[in-house]
């Protein structure tokens, strides 16, 4: 994601390194290649040359400081304009409703009925909400049984009618339904289109004026450039929406939609959608995403979210194991558990500042840890909790039962060897209790 962008940008800013100052001349000449990497981003023509005269006369209007090389200031004037243009704050969802009730909007295709899931899923175990989804699509095949397998998936119940082709009628059922079951949280999947027509809104407008919503999302596909910029703004003319979701942030996206929609229909970007598991959602931090755009990772985020997966119990029960290096192959295993519930491997390195761009062009398999948990299954419960009893014979009989060879084996005992080594250094140290997970004197992050 981004990844185009941020290395245009990178070198539009070398063209101020080794210079005294800033100058009208070094000034222009950099942001002229600014410009050219936000059009080749698919950002709107207007937004980007509103963007670069706006950085241009703040950078000409700055004194720099000495201990501030003129490339420094250039980047954080970039910075924080980035910011502004992905609306500064992040957007909350306002849910006063008993229930709440939240309409999704979009066109076929854009990811409506997953997100939908998604979003159940996060309110649920995040804000202890709970939902009802509402299945509204009455003309696409098999959209009911979509929905409905997503609830089964994240224990949400659906509400559907499926001899019903009156989507207003249905979703009015769905909240007397939810009054009457209690639950506090409506989410109603509407149909969509492949293009926009008169049908479509019209019947949107019906349910949106039938049913009140606290929140009407618009869901894009960000991989559509400016046609989902286009297509937010003439939903936003009818629906008047309160917020956007960016779905497929992860793939081969140019950016151009998320830094352009909240400029073209003024309302914020609320979420975004980074994969298809539905734990793969997130909350629009335009800051932390203008820290992703310009190289400098995400590490606030990679905090919160091995703080979601990291009981303060067990974290502290292992700490203990581990200052008595008693930490062994199911402490391991679980840490791998832990990891990989983290989400996909390559978008966790990425946030942590500097290793984006280095690991670029490589292939981070999600199976990486596929051997490793092999091993770990081929041990006996004693051997994974004595691992110094692993003699020659033992590790040809684990080589054996996982599919792998001695040489894998032996690799990885060393590496646990080191780990343990490692972790009983760190917890020992005041820092080592700060960096940890879960542990004592981890800080809350402020979202």
């Amino acid at each position: 994601m981004f990844d185009n962008l941020s290395e245009r940008l990178e070198r539009s800013f070398k063209i101020l390194k080794g210079e005294g100052k800033i100058t009208e001349i070094n000034v222009a000449e950099t942001l002229k290649d600014v410009r050219k990497a936000l059009l080749d981003a698919d950002v709107n023509y207007k937004v980007a040359k509103n963007f670069t005269d706006t950085v241009k006369e703040k950078a000409l209007g700055q004194n720099v400081l000495t201990a501030v090389k003129p490339s420094q200031l250039m980047v954080k004037i970039v910075h924080d304009e980035l910011t502004k243009l992905m609306g500064g704050e992040t957007a909350e969802l306002q849910l006063e409703g008993r229930p709440a009730i939240i309409l999704m909007s979009g066109l076929q295709g854009s990811g409506k009925t997953t997100f939908s899931g998604k979003l159940a899923r996060m309110l649920k175990t995040k804000k202890h909400r709970k939902p009802l989804l509402v299945a509204c699509d009455v003309y696409r095949p098999a959209a009911i049984e979509q929905l409905r397998v997503l609830g089964e998936q994240i224990n949400v119940p659906v509400y559907s009618e499926p001899d019903s082709k009156d989507p207003v009628q249905i979703a009015l059922n769905a909240i007397h339904e939810a009054k009457a079951k209690s639950y506090d949280l409506v989410i109603v999947d509407t149909a969509g289109r492949l293009a926009i027509d008169e049908q479509m809104m019209n019947e949107i407008e019906a349910i949106k004026k039938a049913i009140n919503p606290d929140e009407t999302l618009f869901v894009v596909d960000s991989m559509t450039g400016q046609d989902a910029v286009n297509t937010a703004r003439e939903f936003n003319e009818r629906l008047d929406f309160n917020g956007v979701v960016l779905t497929k942030l992860d793939g081969d996206t140019r950016g151009g939609a998320a830094l352009s929609i909240r400029t073209v229909v003024s309302k914020p970007i609320k979420f975004v959608g980074t994969g298809e598991k539905l734990d793969a959602i997130d909350q629009f931090h335009p800051s932390r995403m203008a820290d992703r755009i310009l190289g400098m990772g995400d590490i606030v985020s990679l905090v919160e979210r091995a703080q979601e997966q990291y009981d303060e119990e067990e974290a502290k029960r292992l700490q203990k194991k581990i200052q008595k290096n008693q930490f062994d192959f199911n402490d391991f295993m679980s840490q791998i558990q832990q990891i990989k519930k983290m989400g996909n491997l390559k978008e966790l390195a990425s946030m942590i500042p500097g290793v984006g761009k280095a690991i670029k062009d490589i292939d981070i398999d999600d199976n990486a840890f596929k051997s490793i948990e092999a091993i770990i299954n081929s041990m006996t419960p004693e051997e994974r909790k004595r691992p110094e009893i692993l003699n020659g014979s033992r590790r040809t009989r684990i080589a054996k039962g996982s599919g792998t060879n001695i040489q894998e084996v032996n690799r990885l005992l060393k590496q646990f060897d080191q780990t343990r080594k490692m972790m009983k250094l760190v917890t020992g140290s005041k820092m080592g209790k700060m960096m940890m997970p879960g542990m004592p004197g981890m800080p809350k992050m402020k979202r």
